[in-house]
């Protein structure tokens, strides 16, 4: 895919079928300039098991919050830092 004339709704759609394949390779340019090379996925079988969340009911504070979703942001977990990271879909240059 040309990360230069392909529309935002395509890159999102492109990357996340490549993520959610296997392990991809997303190179992109972080916020303050630095380029980034992370092997990131979807598949579950990488991702960490879902914490288990005790909460008292009687009160609203040990609620989850809910996160507001950004379409122009990916969330993917990131392979060499074995952490969650996220990226701008319009910082992507290129995806293997």
């Amino acid at each position: 895919m040309d990360f230069k004339i392909a529309t935002l709704d395509e890159k999102r759609d492109y990357i996340l079928a490549q993520l959610r394949e296997g392990v991809a390779t997303v190179t992109f340019t972080k916020v303050n300039g630095e380029q980034r090379v992370m092997p990131c996925t979807l598949v579950e079988s990488f991702l960490p098991a879902k914490p288990v969340h005790e909460t008292n009911t009687d009160n609203p504070i040990d609620f989850p919050k809910e996160r507001k979703v950004n379409p122009n942001v990916i969330s993917a977990w990131c392979i060499d830092k074995q952490e969650w990271r996220s990226f701008r879909i319009d910082s992507v240059t290129e995806v293997s």
